[in-house]
């Protein structure tokens, strides 16, 4: 492993962003919905739109993007510092 790019010497790594928000909007569709029809708690939902998960659940990605009809990449993308 080269050590120039070990995450333990580096304070800046980047960022995972949740674009939920974004796409609830553009779709004119509400987190309750959303929630509903995905049957995830709204709490969960809630945090996806916020840009605030520490932890991916994939089933629950996979849900959320067969409701919207979109792809991860269409939900998630990576900021390099």
């Amino acid at each position: 492993m080269d050590k120039s790019k070990s995450i333990i010497s580096i304070r800046q790594y980047g960022k995972i962003r949740v674009h939920l928000k974004e796409i609830l909007e553009q779709k004119g569709m509400t987190r309750n919905y959303l929630a509903k029809v995905s049957n995830t708690r709204f709490e969960v939902i809630n945090k996806w739109y916020h840009d605030n998960v520490e932890k991916m659940d994939l089933d629950i990605l996979a849900r959320i993007c067969y409701v919207l009809e979109c792809s991860p990449t269409d939900l998630i993308t990576y900021e390099n510092p």
